[in-house]
Parts: structure tokens; sequence; C-alpha cells
């Protein structure tokens, strides 16, 4: 019985020693948060919804009438290479050139410390494309979305970047262009798939987190990348009209705004 006793106190001791070391090695604090902005811009000017005419790589006047874009699943990198990545429930965010307000993703509880880099998926990923509506809520929301017009109903997916014209070049009957791109891969039927995974390193410079202080990324988006990108060069004369019906054209307009993002600077 004795043996017993002094067992269980051994055992005792130890879930209370690894317990004690728990407290001990809590995760770093939380600061005040971390701010990233997306500022939409045409080469080197501002972007102005119904604006001043722009021109695309292939000798096209436009002028652009709407810009959505979901952003999620965001990482951010620290100095010594570790990463937090954002609690996926928070990591969803609708960038639209209309509401200014949108065009800075606030994060919370971010742990204290110095950040060299950000990395963050054009998209909403297939897991919540296909998860249950009540999972969906917020921008996700596909009632709420559908009112910003980011989400296909008929065809049951997100919209993951909508850019809107007018062009003299178009071949429409109003002279206007779409360019609607979703498609997550598919759940019952095999799609493309047109997430995108954008990384941006700081190149020397950090964003600092601390208590107190609230770091913000200002990125550049320009929407001239995608006319212009790795993938193609996208002629609105030839694609007025770019949706789920051209699924290997939309693949390369996904891997052109893929590359629509840098780095301008950090505010700490």
């Amino acid at each position: 019985m004795k043996r017993i006793f002094s067992f269980c106190l051994y055992l005792f001791s130890g879930i209370t020693f690894l317990s004690f070391n728990s407290c001990e090695s809590d995760p770093t604090p939380t600061g005040a948060g971390f701010s990233i902005e997306f500022d939409n811009v045409v080469g080197t000017k501002n972007l102005v919804l119904n604006g001043p005419s722009n021109v695309n790589s292939t000798g096209e006047d436009f002028v652009i009438t709407k810009f959505n874009y979901f952003i999620s699943n965001i990482k951010l990198t620290r100095a010594n290479g570790t990463s937090y990545v954002v609690p996926q429930d928070s990591s969803y965010f609708l960038i639209m050139e209309e509401n200014k307000e949108s065009q800075f993703v606030k994060l919370k509880n971010v742990p204290v410390g110095d950040y060299t880099g950000v990395e963050f998926m054009v998209g909403v990923d297939s897991a919540r494309s296909v998860s249950p509506v009540e999972k969906r809520k917020g921008v996700l929301d596909p009632g709420g979305s559908m009112e910003d017009g980011m989400y296909w109903a008929w065809n049951s997916g997100y919209i993951f970047m909508k850019l809107e014209g007018t062009s003299p070049a178009a071949t429409s009957a109003n002279s206007k262009f779409y360019y609607h791109i979703g498609l997550f891969g598919g759940y019952q039927t095999r799609t493309v798939n047109n997430t995108r995974v954008v990384k941006i390193d700081f190149a020397g410079q950090k964003a600092t987190v601390s208590a107190e202080e609230i770091p913000e990324v200002h990125l550049l988006v320009d929407v001239l990348k995608i006319f212009d990108g790795p993938a193609t060069r996208l002629s609105i004369a030839k694609y007025s009209s770019v949706m789920s019906q051209l699924p290997e054209k939309s693949q390369e307009i996904a891997n052109n705004y893929s590359k629509m993002f840098s780095l301008d600077h950090i505010h700490n």
C-alpha cells in the first residue's frame, strides 16, 4: 500500500512539474495588432473607378468600374524564420476598391516580435468553399458576397477576383469587359484551381509588433499586371469576357494577378 501511495505521489509530482513548466513556457504575448494596406494602383497611378482612361500592354484604352478580390489564409514570417499563422476563421477578407475601409486588413492578437514577410492566398481555399454555410460568415456569407457580386449562386463558388470596365476595344455591345475569376478545383466535378499563394518578402525591413505598436505594411496592387504577366498578355479585343466558361484562360489570368502585389513601405 505504501508503494502504491509513493507511486501516486511521484506521478502527481511529475504532473505538477509538467504543468508548472508548461506555464513557464507560455507562448509569446500578443501585441496590439498588425495592419496590411492593399493599395490598388494602375502602373504608377492611383486606381480611380470610372476615372481617367488607362492603357494596357496591348495598347488598348480602358476604364475600370469595379475591382474586388479575396485575401485569405494569411501567414506572417518572423525574423527568426518561424511563422505565425492567423487563425483561419479570422483570415478571410474581401478587398473592394469602392470601399476604402476594406483595403485595410487588421489582424488582432498577433504575437509580439519582428516580422520580415507575409504570405496569403488570393481566393478562397477549397476546404472553406465546400464547408457548411454556417461556417462561412462575414465576407464569406454567400448571401452577403452575392450582394457584392462575389459568389456564383448557379455554380456554388466564390469569385476570387473581379475586374470590370469599359473599353473601345471590347467586342460587347455596351463596350464593357468582364473578368470574373474563380474555381477552386471542384467538389463533385474537377475544375482548374485558381487559388494562388503570394509571398512578399520585406527586403530587409521589419514590421515590429509590440504591446503598444501596430505596424502597417503598405502593399501596392497593380491592375496592369492582370493584363501583362508571366502567363499571358491579355487583350480586351480578344477576350472581353472571361469567367468559368474559359477555364484555361482564367488560369492564365490567375497566374498574372498573383504577381500584382509588391511592398511599398512599412510604418512602425
